[in-house]
């Protein structure tokens, strides 16, 4: 299976081609970084931290064509502009990227039509499963008991706020008790703002030195609380999930997936 990695300069792009040139069956045949970047022209291998292959980042999107799937993490835009890419020659797309705006999703699922594309905003297994379980107990304690808060702490580039892994969460929270999150969120607090309005749910984003990844989405009660925690020590647990779902991806018939599908959980 030949594998092109977009962004691959970047902390995930060289986590997920060392991913790659370490799997059995597959092969790295490009990576994609934008016109003018500082590592075009450089050895994917050695890029990687391995050695040397013989193939060299490259500007050139044409890599997305000669490609079976396409992994990807970088920003909106240029992620939906890729998708439309790989559309157009049926290659099959991962993408990790967070921050998409509705309208950008909505343009991910139009691609979808033509190819398909697994767009998740956490690749990792146990998130994956913290977002099936927070959606269960935000439906077993009711908003006039509990109140729900989610909080993330990320190394100090991260660039969007909240992170899409805990917009997720608030998503699972908010689809448990029969809200939509946009009429529940409260994304920031400053000053004198009252009492908690009772069903809202809360975020709070920490951003920091080496981060990975740490959510937390805590349920308080008079006199009890209940936090669920996932903490990433190491990048490379994303990487191993994008390379799983390229697996998965590769020949399926197009639409928009999640890792919930790839990973047969039954989860928002």
């Amino acid at each position: 299976m030949r594998i092109a990695v977009l962004g691959c300069a970047g902390r995930m792009g060289r986590a997920v081609m060392a991913e790659v040139l370490a799997a059995d069956g597959l092969s790295l045949c490009g990576g994609l970084e934008s016109s003018g970047h500082e590592a075009l022209g450089q050895d994917l291998g050695r890029l990687a931290g391995a050695e040397p292959i013989g193939v060299a980042v490259s500007d050139d999107e044409q890599v997305i064509a000669a490609a079976d799937v396409a992994i990807e993490f970088s920003t909106p835009e240029v992620s939906v502009r890729h998708a439309g890419i790989s559309a157009a020659h049926r290659t099959a797309h991962v993408i990790g990227t967070t921050g998409l705006s509705a309208e950008q999703a909505a343009q991910l699922g139009h691609a979808a039509g033509r190819t398909p594309i697994v767009w998740a905003p956490n690749m990792s297994l146990g998130v994956n499963l913290l977002l099936g379980l927070t959606e269960q107990v935000a439906r077993a304690l009711g908003p006039d008991a509990f109140d729900i808060e989610i909080v993330e702490i990320h190394h100090r580039h991260k660039v969007d706020a909240p992170s899409g892994t805990a917009l997720a969460l608030g998503e699972a929270a908010a689809h448990g008790r029969g809200v939509a999150l946009e009429q529940a969120a409260v994304r920031g607090r400053d000053g004198l703002t009252g009492a908690r309005r009772a069903g809202t749910i809360g975020f709070a984003a920490l951003r920091g030195g080496d981060a990975v990844g740490d959510h937390s989405v805590i349920f308080a009660g008079t006199g009890e609380r209940i936090e669920l925690v996932h903490r990433a020590s190491d990048r490379r647990i994303y990487a191993r999930g994008a390379v799983h779902a390229a697996r998965w991806a590769c020949g399926r018939p197009p639409g928009l997936y999640g890792m919930a599908d790839v990973l047969g959980f039954t989860s928002t």
